[in-house]
């Protein structure tokens, strides 16, 4: 993420003070944004990153006391400022006491407040590299640990829901490593067969097996002198967790149908979604292996835990989106960021890219609105272990999941006809973009192979022209 100017936001009800106020911040070189009474702060803050709030205390219909309460419940480290009269002081200390920054008694000069501004915003955080996105300061904290977990060569084990971002986090280790010079490698440990995992991450000779026509280094020998991500280790099957351990242990690989020892200098960054303690106890991870990969953990928080950061990430997603479609980057209208900040998530930072996708092909105009967001819907069970108690957007599009049986599929079909016909231009598009691969899809509308499968044969039975079938 890019450094970005100070942003203050000014809650004042008398319109010619809060003008002033603006006035004055701008003198003095600051980015300043007014609101005329609490409600309308929050639906800033909502839209928008700010670095300090000034608010007066006496406001209809919200005081500066309830949205001092709010912002504290939302965004529990950004400073609040509050200014009253001189005959409310015991009010400002009480708000000092519900942790409130300072406050500042009316009237007061100009100088004065601009003085003061550099006291109440907290010290500059490093800054991160383009493609981190961190405000929440849950996750800038994660960043930050990376970035020191870098300095070492210890190995690091990063766990985390699907989607939240762990190969982010990777990259930044190995960006802030000695290593980084080299380019790192990656191999996803649940995306290669059982009986050919062996083979990609240790390497092979020629004839090692039917089909080896030739040598092949390993992911190993790939990311020599640099760092190697084994995404989703809790993947790994036993029997290669065992060899796996072994070449750990003993710095040095053997190719499949070789006899030769290569040496190794390889920083290994794991990740899994999975608690690795209950896979151990349950008998489908190592002990002994979990303790050599755990050297330092390091844990990524779901995007539910780190709300600042949801629409800084829509519209960096939106703004990579339209890139890639060579498209102006549309804005996201109040009301949508609100929705945005509302959803619970439970596919994270994935399930956001899919419904910004979405949103900028539903689209009109210049803006992204609340219509043009359709979320995945998500099944009871879910709904009740996340602890959402969110109801979707009218016009959420019902991508059912891949356990849903063939009568659940075909509950689909009581959408409506403006659902459906969303419905079927996301497939068409998803299908165009990748050439008529399912694969590609499935994956980019967040859909199981199988519901696609569904979904096409339904509109092939509608008469619907599918490109590449």
């Amino acid at each position: 993420m890019t450094a970005h100017a100070t942003q203050i936001l000014i809650v004042e009800d008398d319109h010619a003070l809060r003008e002033a106020l603006l006035d004055t911040a701008s003198f003095a070189g600051l980015d300043a944004t007014g609101a005329a009474d609490g409600t309308a702060a929050l639906e800033l803050l909502a839209e928008e990153h700010f670095d300090l709030v000034i608010s007066d205390i006496q406001m209809e219909p919200m005081d500066g006391h309830t949205l001092l309460r709010e912002i504290r419940s939302r965004y529990r480290d950004l400073p609040v400022v509050l200014m009253t009269a001189y005959e409310s002081i015991q009010s400002a200390v009480n708000a000092l006491r519900e942790g409130a920054t300072d406050y500042l008694v009316k009237p007061f000069e100009a100088e004065v407040l601009v003085a003061r501004i550099g006291d109440w915003l907290p010290p500059a955080p490093a800054p991160l590299e383009d493609d981190v996105v961190a405000v929440d300061p849950v996750s800038r904290r994660v960043f930050e640990l990376a970035r020191r977990v870098a300095q070492s060569d210890a190995s690091v084990m990063i766990t985390g829901e699907s989607g939240v971002g762990k190969e982010i986090v990777f990259r930044t280790i190995h960006r802030h490593s000695q290593r980084a010079a080299q380019a790192p490698v990656a191999i996803n440990c649940a995306a290669i067969p059982d009986n050919m995992l062996e083979a990609v991450l240790f390497g092979y000779d020629k004839g090692a097996f039917t089909g080896a026509y030739k040598a092949s280094p390993g992911k190993f020998e790939q990311a020599q002198d640099s760092t190697l991500l084994l995404d989703e280790i809790s993947e790994m099957p036993l029997a290669l967790q065992a060899k796996l351990l072994r070449v750990l242990q003993e710095r040095q690989v053997e190719r499949l149908g070789s006899n030769k020892v290569i040496d190794l200098d390889v920083r290994i960054v794991a990740t899994t979604n999975r608690d690795l303690r209950r896979e151990v106890e349950a008998g489908r991870f190592r002990e002994d292996l979990y303790y050599r990969l755990n050297v330092m953990p390091l844990n990524v928080p779901p995007l539910r835990q780190r709300r600042e950061d949801i629409v800084p990430l829509a519209k960096a997603l939106l703004a990579r989106a339209a890139s890639r479609s060579h498209q102006a980057v549309p804005a996201i209208n109040a009301a949508a960021c609100a929705r945005l900040m509302e959803h619970n998530w439970p596919g994270n930072i994935r399930e956001l890219d899919n419904v910004m996708q979405r949103a900028l092909i539903l689209h009109q105009g210049e803006g992204i609105n609340l219509d043009d967001l359709v979320f995945e819907q998500m099944t009871p069970a879910v709904s009740a272990a996340l602890g959402a108690g969110v109801s979707e957007a009218p016009r959420a599009v019902a991508f059912e999941s891949a356990d849903e049986d063939d009568d659940e599929l075909a509950g689909a079909e009581s959408l409506g006809g403006d659902l459906k016909d969303h419905e079927r231009r996301l497939i068409l598009t998803a299908l165009e973009e990748g050439r008529g691969s399912r694969k590609f899809a499935a994956e980019k509308l967040g859909i199981s192979p199988r519901t696609l499968r569904y979904k096409l044969a339904r509109l092939r039975d509608a008469g619907v022209a599918v490109p590449g079938i």
